[in-house]
């Protein structure tokens, strides 16, 4: 089975945190190499229950997250699978060289979960506000990079992991996501998704942002324009063909990420566009600032990572395709 769209775009009755739980107990009990890891963090990802049905599987190292992947990288080369959690700041930037040398330099076979990425930290605030992961782990040769946008994509790209070898970080909120693909859905990592089609302007995004943009081109088509959504959820590689038929077939882009706009989503779709067809570009993110604390709505609007905000740049980066 492909991607199958959602009907609907409802709030999920799931959180994305009890859905990589539940996969990764159902992997565990048919592929005894999986084994998790965790900075002290259970509780918060909701892994309290793996740790109950596998203990000698479960491995909480403590507030020592470089620690964590040095770990992982000794399970890995003695065979196992494993996957090493904590909030995306810790699992990233505190746990760089680890990353880069004992998981990605050693050729090693470790999947790092970032949770909690951009806004999504709300009240933990600018200490636990992942703004800068995606970039941190898009610069370390050979590390595929993903964003799953809702629980049917989490579940399915956590399932195809386990047979899969490499470095690969995941970024995941743990809390409700909206509805995006019905369930049994299946992705193709490195491949986008076109959830909405359009003619005049593309809306790239990933993650929370995707919901934002089909919001965003609603908006856009009580104006009588043609919108097209693309979720991007693999950063790295990036789907370079995507991003060039979009180029191609609307003439104008939008990026809009949970992140900081420096080397992030919209980063990494210039670079794509740089070297082989550009075309009017428009970023939304973070601007070069450190997170702060509040709700995410608060913090949409600061951001400018609302539908109305996500409309007013596609009708700039369209005003600058007709000139």
């Amino acid at each position: 089975m492909g991607v199958t769209l959602a009907g609907q775009n409802l709030e999920e009755e799931v959180e994305m945190r009890s859905v990589y739980c539940a996969t990764l107990m159902d992997l565990a009990g048919h592929d005894p190499r999986i084994v998790v890891l965790d900075a002290d963090v259970m509780n918060s990802m909701g892994m309290v229950p793996f740790a109950k049905q596998y203990p000698l599987r479960t491995f909480n190292c403590g507030v020592q997250e470089a620690n964590m992947i040095g770990v992982a990288a000794g399970l890995s080369a003695t065979g196992k699978v494993p996957y090493a959690h904590s909030f995306g700041t810790f699992a990233t930037r505190r746990a760089f060289d680890q990353n880069y040398l004992s998981a990605a330099y050693g050729q090693l076979n470790v999947r790092i979960v970032g949770s909690d990425p951009g806004i999504t930290a709300a009240f933990n605030g600018g200490t636990h506000m992942a703004l800068d992961d995606v970039g941190i782990m898009r610069s370390i040769p050979g590390v595929t990079v993903m964003e799953p946008s809702d629980s049917t994509m989490l579940a399915d790209v956590i399932r195809q992991l386990a047979d899969l070898y490499g470095v690969f970080y995941v970024r995941l909120m743990r809390k409700k996501a909206v509805r995006l693909y019905e369930p049994g859905s299946r992705f193709e990592i490195g491949k986008a998704n076109i959830v909405r089609d359009g003619s005049e302007v593309s809306l790239i995004a990933n993650g929370i942002c995707v919901h934002e943009s089909l919001k965003a081109a609603d908006l856009l088509a009580r104006q009588g324009i043609s919108a097209r959504v693309v979720d991007l959820f693999t950063l790295k590689p990036v789907d370079a063909a995507m991003i060039l038929d979009c180029a191609r077939e609307t003439g104008a882009i939008v990026t809009v990420e949970n992140h900081s706009i420096v080397n992030g989503l919209g980063s990494a779709v210039a670079e794509v566009l740089v070297e082989n067809l550009p075309v009017p570009m428009e970023r939304i993110g973070v601007p070069d600032v450190f997170g702060e604390v509040g709700p995410v709505d608060y913090l949409k609007e600061r951001f400018g990572m609302t539908a109305g905000c996500i409309a007013a740049k596609a009708l700039r980066a369209m005003a600058r395709k007709n000139r």
